[in-house]
């Protein structure tokens, strides 16, 4: 079960994080340990070449695994990325990005997961995300199960 709701992490993201509602990114699926966060296209997105532009690629990607940590341990603010790796690896034609996150490790001071992410009706997988978030001190979690563990 989920220790957050996709309301509380919209109503956050409204008031602490600028940068996802600007790009329009919207959380459509939300369970204990995994989040589905989609980037609806823009052609403001669009680098030369007609190709997605890798930062909002990596934006989209970071507040995925952002949902998807607080899925497991409830609105905590101050849970922070401290890396994030991502491999580009088919070019992205314009349409709505999907980014599919799930938590690999749950610790009681870092959160490890990683997204897939896709074109909208698209097979070919655009990027592999890895990132790793720091949990404040004051804040519980409980390690994610193999049952937690879900495919695409």
């Amino acid at each position: 079960m989920s220790q957050a709701t996709i309301a509380q992490i919209e109503r956050l993201t409204g008031e602490q994080l600028p940068f996802a509602p600007a790009h329009g990114f919207r959380l459509e699926a939300l369970d204990s340990g995994t989040a589905t966060v989609r980037a609806p296209y823009s052609n403001e997105f669009l680098r030369p070449g007609g190709t997605i532009s890798g930062p909002v690629m990596m934006g989209l990607a970071d507040y995925a695994v952002y949902a998807a940590v607080l899925s497991c341990i409830g609105i905590v603010e101050l849970a922070v990325t401290t890396n994030l790796n991502i491999n580009f690896l088919h070019r992205p034609e314009p349409g709505d990005l999907l980014a599919y996150a799930r938590i690999i490790k749950l610790g009681k001071r870092l959160a490890v997961g990683e997204v897939e992410m896709y074109v909208e009706g698209e097979e070919e997988l655009v990027a592999h995300v890895t990132a790793t978030y720091s949990i404040p001190p004051d804040s519980v979690g409980s390690p994610i199960s193999k049952s937690h563990r879900t495919e695409r």
